[in-house]
């Protein structure tokens, strides 16, 4: 039954979960790549189902980048009134979520708005604000990118200084972006122009010159060529100038707000040559160019008309798809609220199956408890063997203590007869080296005779092959099986070892060998090396484990 509650919790997870995030992002990138395709209305729609289902899902993120890219489609339409009022709508909600980074981008679009309208103190401040989030944040690109915006507007403003100041920051760190790079050239160039530094905006200009015949951004190709004809036009070098300019209108995919401004500079530089028609020609063409721009204009705001028509004929769509939505969810409902008490029913009635099946198990487990009871007395006379059985076991492990204790005793004499054969050794050094020491003796054969008796005496082995047979009958084959495991141990290593086996000390091992202690610890280092042990491996333990 569980399984089956599982399964329809999942489906019903699945339905209302039907619209996922991934999903929106993937419509807005192909809104993006509409907008890319300047297929505006096809990219407000997408935009305009992003933006009403991050609202039903409370999806921030998606909310905010569809409401921003609201705004920059209609940017592009040129309907800057509809793009700032979706620009502050996508602030509130970069400052609610807490985002820096959202702040940044919206704040930069609303200042690029402005700038365009040419209220650049108004640019200014929203440039300044995602400057200053960036510096806190620490983004290197970021805070170069918004320094050239904030240097570009102060270029328009004739601030020289401050807009010197933000080049000097930016350019450093756009070294590793060349169209960043391009951009902030382009500006300080054109900031040494307004400085009257002619010949330093010069050199800027044509070494930006070619870079930007390589590259793809127009802007910056325009801007450059404009700046090169100001700096000859005021170098006198009307010809030179005049190239720039054809140059730049040459170009088909130059803007039309920037052939108007190439039109008004060469109407300048035609009158700067005495060419006065073709002055005037110009200037009719800077008039025409404006007269575009506003058609432009204009066919942009019908289109815009038409578009926000659309959006919101589809809003209205959306709105009819949500409510149907909401009824397809309450018949859903409906139809698990059914299921789940059907299952109840068959629930109930597994239930009750189940009670008579565990009745009938009682009745058979009764039945089962007499045979039991038939069986126990069976189990009792097992119980009272088992009992013997363990008794006979205490009693094997009462003899196993015993023989311990007798080995351990009969260990404990060997020892003391061990000692006592040291004891006697040492005792036998000492009248040596005493009457050694007399003149008496050395002169005297017969004592000489003695001492010597008494040396040999020491060197006997008799003492050790009894203690040797007595040990090995004690140890139950201690010194057999250690012979198995390390067939390359002498005699003298058999009797260290049982020795130390017998857990003597050191000192006291070193007089039964009649040599130092130092002499013994060597002569156990050398047993632990010969026995293959690592350092770590105690020897004593070793022994005691064989």
């Amino acid at each position: 039954m569980k399984y089956l509650y599982f399964l329809f919790f999942c489906l019903f997870i699945s339905f209302c979960n039907a619209q996922t995030q991934k999903e929106c992002d993937e419509l807005l990138i192909k809104a993006i790549n509409e907008r890319a395709e300047n297929n505006f209305g096809e990219s407000l729609e997408l935009l305009l189902k992003v933006k009403n289902r991050s609202q039903q899902k409370n999806w921030n993120k998606q909310l905010f980048l569809a409401i921003n890219n609201i705004g920059v489609n209609y940017y592009l339409m040129l309907d800057y009134g509809e793009a700032i009022d979706n620009y502050l709508e996508a602030y509130k909600i970069a400052l609610k979520n807490a985002d820096s980074n959202e702040e940044m981008i919206v704040l930069n679009n609303i200042a690029i708005l402005y700038s365009k309208e040419r209220q650049f103190a108004k640019a200014e401040e929203y440039f300044l604000r995602a400057y200053k989030i960036a510096l806190g944040k620490k983004e290197s690109l970021k805070i170069g990118l918004y320094a050239i915006n904030l240097a570009t507007v102060a270029n328009e403003q004739n601030q020289i200084k401050k807009a010197k100041k933000y080049l000097t920051r930016a350019i450093p760190l756009l070294k590793s972006n060349n169209e960043l790079l391009l951009m902030a050239e382009i500006a300080e160039a054109n900031n040494f122009y307004l400085a009257k530094q002619h010949q330093k905006a010069k050199e800027i200009a044509l070494k930006l010159f070619y870079t930007a015949q390589k590259s793809s951004n127009i802007e910056a190709k325009s801007s450059i060529l404009i700046l090169l004809a100001q700096i000859f036009q005021e170098e006198k070098n009307i010809s030179r100038a005049t190239d720039y300019i054809n140059l730049l209108l040459k170009d088909d995919n130059m803007s039309v707000e920037n052939k108007k401004d190439a039109y008004k500079l060469m109407a300048q530089l035609s009158f700067d040559a005495q060419k006065y028609n073709q002055a005037i020609l110009y200037k009719d063409s800077v008039m025409f160019t404006m007269d575009s721009i506003n058609k432009i204009k204009n066919g942009r705001l019908f289109e815009n008309s038409k578009i926000k028509f659309e959006a919101q004929n589809f809003q209205q769509k959306l709105s009819e798809s949500t409510q149907q939505l909401k009824t397809e969810r309450k018949l859903f409902y409906g139809f698990i609220i059914g299921l789940i008490l059907l299952l109840m029913l068959v629930f109930w009635a597994i239930r009750n199956h189940f009670i008579k099946l565990n009745q009938r198990k009682i009745i058979a487990e009764r039945n089962q408890q007499i045979i039991e009871l038939e069986l126990l007395q069976e189990k009792n006379e097992k119980l009272l063997l088992e009992q013997t059985l363990q008794e006979h076991n205490v009693s094997s492990g009462l003899n196993e203590e015993r023989l311990r204790g007798e080995i351990e005793l009969k260990n404990k004499q060997l020892t003391s007869k061990a000692l006592s054969v040291a004891a006697r050794n040492n005792l036998i050094e000492d009248i040596i080296a005493h009457f050694s020491n007399f003149n008496e003796v050395r002169g005297n054969p017969i004592l000489e005779n003695k001492v010597r008796e008494l040396k040999n005496h020491l060197k006997k082995d008799s003492e050790w092959d009894h203690f040797f047979n007595h040990f090995d009958e004690v140890n139950q084959g201690f010194l057999k099986r250690l012979k198995e495991a390390h067939s390359y141990l002498n005699a003298n290593d058999l009797r260290f070892i049982s020795y130390l086996y017998m857990n003597l000390t050191i000192k006291e091992i070193s007089s039964l060998f009649n040599i130092t202690p130092e002499a013994c610890r060597k002569r156990k280092e050398r047993i632990s090396k010969k026995m293959n042990l690592s350092a770590e491996e105690d020897l004593y333990f070793y022994l005691s484990n064989i």
